[in-house]
């Protein structure tokens, strides 16, 4: 079942397009604000979401760059204004259709079909997608070799990069310094194992938002470390 995010702050307009939305077969969840919206669209797996632009906190503009900096997510505008101006900077931003309130909750499902057929033809068309291993806000384009957290790029030596993806891909799985360094650096662990201890502090000085108490790769004192889900 395709997933829709609806993004809207008039809960009585969000719960209207999420019966009608549900009717059509969608699995829908809602987020009244821009924050929440923002975080639950970079951090979930949606097929499509519909964005208004007036919300409290983070204003709808911003959210879809957000947004797009780091999804290829179809992206549907909805609001009050009737300006072209506003039309044309949603555009700019990467928001792949329009919609002016009001506008009958029918012709927003047609839509909602509509730009999610043309975006699985696009997707299908493509020879080769990128290979993603997105976990709790981590999105690691292993194709690109990019990493984003909530959505914004930081940058990765080649080894932080190879230590992070390992890890990522392997959650909840225990690993000593010695299996990270002969797995990271292809060498046996009579090397200088200090080195995974230094890559892994550098790693959580650009993904923990505090290090004394990670929330992703974990310290199993005398075994060594894991990356949590």
């Amino acid at each position: 079942m395709s997933k829709i995010l609806i993004i809207e702050d008039e809960e009585a307009i969000a719960d209207l397009e999420k019966d009608y939305l549900e009717i059509s077969d969608f699995e829908v969840q809602i987020e009244n604000a821009g924050d929440t919206g923002l975080a639950s669209a970079l951090a979930g797996d949606f097929d499509l979401i519909i964005l208004d632009l007036m919300l409290p906190g983070i204003d709808g503009f911003e959210v879809c760059k957000k947004i797009r900096e780091a999804k290829d997510v179809p992206i549907l505008m909805v609001t009050a204004k009737k300006d072209d101006i506003d039309k044309i900077r949603g555009l700019g931003l990467g928001a792949d259709d329009y919609m002016t309130k009001p506008f009958s909750p029918s012709e927003l499902v047609a839509r909602v079909k509509a730009h999610m057929a043309r975006y699985n033809r696009l997707v299908g068309s493509n020879a080769k997608k990128n290979d993603i291993v997105e976990i709790r806000g981590i999105r690691i384009d292993k194709t690109a070799r990019r990493v984003y957290i909530d959505g914004e790029e930081r940058n990765f030596t080649t080894k932080e990069f190879d230590l992070l993806t390992f890890l990522a891909e392997n959650p909840n799985h225990v690993f000593t310094k010695e299996e990270l360094f002969r797995e990271i650096w292809d060498m046996d662990s009579i090397g200088d194992i200090a080195t995974v201890t230094v890559h892994i502090k550098k790693i959580r000085e650009k993904i923990e938002f505090d290090t004394a108490k990670p929330q992703y790769i974990e310290t199993i004192w005398g075994v060594g470390y894991r990356f949590k889900v």
